[in-house]
């Protein structure tokens, strides 16, 4: 895997295009100089899931017994973060336009409608609205505890 060019998302496109990532200086300072293979290890490190979470989700897609691979869960990984950067590209692209900084769920889930995810997309959004509505309860709850916790000002205590 290591002899094919890796895939890295172009910046503002919609698209993957295979490019070549520039190569990294070490920085200057006291210890050891890092050798080409740490470098590596670290881009890669990067540029992937860890892959104890990927093989984690996987395991809980499989019946028990079933046993995976370690080429499957590093194919998977590679693919998995070759997803996120595809829709955070796309994602940014509309950002971009919009003249804003920040990526909100909203943005992905219309980088999912118009690279053709639209099954997932709508599924997303009923999580995010309910995922929304429970942080908001759960913040107006710690608002109230919060109030009913904090001192009150009435005068007795001078």
């Amino acid at each position: 895997m290591a002899d094919r060019p890796r895939l890295i998302p172009a910046l503002h496109t919609t698209g993957l295009a295979p490019q070549h990532a520039p190569p990294q200086q070490s920085p200057p300072g006291p210890g050891p100089t890092p050798t080409d293979s740490d470098i590596s290890r670290y881009r890669e490190q990067d540029r992937y899931l860890p892959i104890a979470n990927v093989a984690r989700i996987m395991k809980a897609a499989v019946p028990p017994s079933t046993k995976i691979g370690k080429d499957a869960k590093e194919c998977v990984q590679e693919c998995v973060s070759e997803f996120i950067a595809f829709l955070t590209s796309e994602a940014a692209e509309r950002v971009l336009l919009e003249k804003r900084k920040t990526i909100g769920g909203e943005d992905i889930l219309h980088a999912m409608t118009a690279l053709g995810f639209d099954d997932y997309a709508e599924v997303l959004k009923i999580y995010l609205a309910k995922l929304r509505e429970h942080q908001s309860a759960a913040a107006s709850a710690r608002s109230e505890h919060a109030q009913y916790l904090s001192p009150r000002d009435d005068g007795a205590g001078v």
